[in-house]
């Protein structure tokens, strides 16, 4: 009850800053020639952005900044994309041809990007025929429903087992996956251990491990990180590039 009252007292103290900011802007306006309509019925309250420090989400900047970095280190003629971010492929397209596939397509029109329909647990590629491929922060979410896709408690290694088919010998893989005890929190994803990774990789080599921590700060990302510290995390990011 305390709490409810501290987050109720929080947002009144914040909604009576939104408007002491809005008189202050309108009496600015009504002493220079208008520029901008400003009225009390066209407003767009945003409450919690006044902050020290830009938030952001760790896992999903960090992921994406860690695997443009691997990307730009492998140096690929055309990288293949498998329903990861797509800041990370429309980010990507602008250095060299990019193919996003997803469950759900996406209608993004951008040069040297193609999109296109794809089943991760049916791809449409021939076995040994990609150099380059990313599949990130996806696997986890295979078979349970999220997406609209079909329920399946093994969906995410049936996924896996597309991912290894597809990829060339001697190709290069970026695998991202939410890292911890593992678990399924339904319908939103499961969570790995280190062991559970590796295993489904074996007899790949491990180019790199680096993990985005879950610490109390939001979490950094530590390059080359080990097992034991990823299985210290509730809710870690683990970064894997494997080459076949």
């Amino acid at each position: 009850m305390l709490k409810y009252f501290k987050q109720k007292y929080g947002f009144c103290k914040l909604k009576k800053a939104f408007w002491k900011d809005y008189d202050i802007l309108y009496t600015q306006s009504a002493k220079i020639s208008e520029r901008f309509s400003l009225k009390r019925n066209e407003v767009m309250p945003c409450y919690w952005d006044k902050t020290s420090n830009t938030d952001y989400d760790h896992h999903y900047v960090l992921h994406t900044a860690w695997a443009l970095r691997k990307a730009k280190e492998i140096k690929p003629c055309k990288h293949i994309d498998i329903s990861s971010s797509l800041y990370f492929c429309t980010a990507l397209s602008a250095f060299l041809p990019v193919e996003f596939y997803d469950y759900r397509p996406a209608d993004v029109h951008l040069s040297d990007l193609k999109t296109a329909h794809a089943d991760l647990t049916n791809l449409p590629f021939e076995s040994n025929s990609i150099n380059s491929i990313s599949c990130m922060h996806t696997v986890e979410h295979i078979g349970l429903g999220r997406y609209g896709d079909p329920i399946d408690y093994d969906g995410d290694f049936k996924a896996v087992s597309e991912l290894k088919r597809v990829t060339a010998i001697g190709g290069n893989m970026l695998f991202v996956v939410p890292l911890g005890k593992p678990k399924i929190i339904f319908n939103a994803h499961r969570i790995y251990s280190y062991k559970q990774i590796t295993e489904m990789f074996e007899g790949w080599k491990l180019k790199e491990f680096s993990l985005i921590s879950d610490d109390d700060k939001g979490g950094e990302l530590i390059i080359n990180a080990n097992e034991e510290t990823a299985n210290e995390q509730n809710y870690g990011c683990g970064c894997f590039w494997f080459i076949k």
